[in-house]
């Protein structure tokens, strides 16, 4: 049975959790979601967009000139690594906790709750950190920028909730044991 919190079954080696695999997808999948449609698509942001003034000593640049944009399109390709790198890292702890009946696990309740609860920790921690300490960019500058940002964190507290409930009601998963056995919760 793979499970959360690491608890044995009588007598065996307590299976692996898929809870780590699953939050290292949800933050790279949410910052890919981030980068994707709002960086790129609506192209609302950048990574050093700001047009604050400059603060601890991070540099901004103005996506509206050349300079500025090759500048931002470097700190987003580099953003863009770092959520690839998160993806292949979770794809690879999962890989390795998960050796049987991989599909009953990409099924499962509980890998998507984790990584819901992943995705919505990129968003608290981003938003939290580069929206409001760092201030390098905000979610939709101008008019009520910041209504977009608290708008984010918000989303982001909804995922990390609604994942967590989510894995919570997912049904007890042993991809080593026969279909349709039961184990003990998540």
């Amino acid at each position: 049975m793979v499970t959360t919190r690491g608890e044995a079954r009588a007598g065996t080696t307590p299976p692996a959790s898929i809870r780590l695999p699953g939050i290292v997808l949800g933050v790279g999948m949410g910052g890919f979601v981030d980068g994707i449609l709002l960086h790129q698509l609506l192209q609302w942001h950048h990574m050093l967009s700001s047009t604050n003034e400059d603060r601890i000593g991070v540099k901004y640049y103005n996506p509206h000139t050349v300079s500025g944009l090759e500048m931002n399109t470097l700190w987003d390709g580099i953003f863009h690594t770092v959520c690839w790198l998160a993806v292949l890292l979770g794809l690879a702890v999962l890989y390795a906790r998960v050796t049987h009946n991989r599909l009953r696990v990409w099924t499962s309740r509980v890998l998507w709750g984790w990584m819901l609860v992943g995705w919505g920790l990129f968003n608290l921690v981003e938003g939290v950190l580069d929206h409001h300490i760092l201030g390098i960019h905000h979610v939709h500058a101008g008019d009520g920028q910041v209504w977009w940002d608290i708008g984010f964190l918000v989303l982001g507290a909804l995922l990390v909730a609604g994942g967590h409930l989510l894995q919570r009601s997912g049904r007890p998963l042993d991809p080593d044991a026969p279909a349709g056995s039961e184990g003990r919760r998540t």
